[in-house]
């Protein structure tokens, strides 16, 4: 009975670890893309932090809202790079505190 434990642990370790590196490999061939998330389906934490976890984006294309795309089509997607969100960010929020 404890070698059958032992060896669903092993293998279950073996398991994690290729899929772990399956996933570092795909991540290798993604980057970030600001403003090109649809409601819903953020890949994780946003720009202006009203959230920390994926899914919970309530507005289509919002700026500070990111989605993992294959490198080099973000702006092809009309994204931007972290850096160019966070300006166009923080100039909307300007504009709309200058309104008030």
């Amino acid at each position: 009975m404890n070698k059958n434990i032992a060896a669903a642990a092993a293998l279950a370790t073996v398991m994690s670890l290729g899929v772990a590196t399956a996933v570092e490999a795909g991540a290798k061939n993604k980057e970030k893309c600001y403003g090109v998330a649809l409601a819903g389906q953020n890949d994780c934490g946003n720009l202006s932090g009203t959230h920390s976890c994926a899914g919970q984006s309530t507005i289509d294309n919002d700026i500070t809202e990111w989605r993992l795309v294959p490198t080099g089509t973000c702006a092809e997607l009309g994204g931007h790079d972290r850096k160019a969100a966070k300006k166009l960010f923080k100039e909307m929020k300007e504009k709309k505190n200058s309104n008030n």
